[in-house]
């Protein structure tokens, strides 16, 4: 049943990108200053999970990287990295120039000055889930750097920018937005009849079948590849000949809490609190939940800041959002 499992993998970058041309063209536009030796403006990436952002910016820069020697690319998810010291750390690590860092006595300059100082190539530092950087001092250190370009990739603008400070919100003022909305069910099916042609023997699913799972994914590319991964899975399991409509319903459960429990698992420690908090409450207020999160952290962060949590857990599906802004409740799916 399953000939490449790579290819059902949903970080799986394809040779070929469907329904998302605009967007390449745009992103390669942007970054066509180093085909000429020169340094490439920053690059905004936003729109909902599963749009195609993180996919259509490591397809870009790995196309760009087949016509410029000597460039450098860090893909950083700033949901694991969220610290200034992490993001530097790994692009110094992608550089091979780790050695003799000490995470709490080498400081930031030091680490800025590697990165400089590597050598005389460019680099792209693709930050995903930029909006979940804890310091954004981090943007602006790179910001500064005569020879990095930033990609950086969020849900949304807002939530970006509204971290940082004026110094940097006046620079990135100038940068190329590129906004991504959601597949609409056709561009699922394409997306999906790729995945199969390359990934399940031939005739392993149907076109009704695919239907299926682009009308139970939203629109969301994440949720349909996660679906079809784990309907050839029992499939395969199952020695079944081909993946049916009841495999497929029978795979829909699994693939959401599959997607849940990886959205859970890259919580940081704050966001778990918070997260346990609506779990255990069942529905709770944004101030009362505020108020119990601080007696029970040591370093708090501040309302602001887990008022961004809250609205990225909405965002992954992990926890819902009911009634307006004066009466906001918060629970868990």
């Amino acid at each position: 049943m399953i000939e490449d499992a790579r290819v059902l993998r949903d970080d799986f970058i394809p040779a070929e990108v469907v329904h998302r041309d605009h967007e390449i063209q745009h992103l390669s536009r942007v970054l066509r200053p180093f085909m000429d030796g020169e340094l490439a403006d920053t690059a905004i990436l936003t729109g909902p999970s599963g749009a195609g952002k993180t996919c259509i910016a490591q397809f870009t820069v790995d196309r760009l990287q087949q016509e410029v020697l000597d460039l450098h690319v860090h893909y950083i998810n700033c949901w694991q990295n969220y610290s200034r010291f992490r993001v530097l750390y790994r692009i110094l690590e992608g550089l091979g120039k780790t050695v003799n860092i000490h995470r709490q006595s080498t400081p930031h300059d030091e680490l800025i000055d590697r990165v400089q100082s590597h050598d005389d190539a460019y680099s792209i530092v693709i930050l995903d889930e930029a909006d979940q950087l804890q310091d954004t001092a981090v943007l602006y250190d790179l910001h500064q750097l005569q020879n990095t370009s930033m990609i950086l990739i969020a849900n949304r603008e807002e939530e970006l920018l509204g971290q940082v400070d004026d110094r940097l919100t006046s620079r990135l003022v100038g940068s190329d937005r590129i906004g991504f909305t959601r597949y609409d069910d056709h561009e699922i099916v394409s997306i999906l009849q790729k995945r199969a042609e390359s990934g399940l023997v031939p005739d392993a699913i149907g076109t009704p079948e695919i239907q299926q799972i682009a009308d139970a994914s939203a629109g969301d590319a994440r949720a349909a590849i996660s679906i079809l991964r784990n309907a050839a899975r029992t499939a395969q399991y199952t020695n079944a000949d081909r993946i049916t409509s009841a495999i497929i319903t029978e795979s829909i459960p699994d693939a959401r809490n599959e997607i849940i429990q990886k959205n859970l698992d890259r919580l940081t420690p704050d966001q778990r609190a918070v997260y346990e908090l609506i779990e255990q409450e069942g529905s709770i207020d944004p101030s009362s939940l505020y108020r119990q999160y601080r007696t029970q952290v040591e370093n708090p962060k501040t309302d602001r800041t887990v008022r961004n949590y809250l609205s990225k857990m909405v965002q992954y599906d992990l926890i819902l959002a009911e009634g307006t802004s004066h009466d906001r409740v918060y629970k868990t799916t």
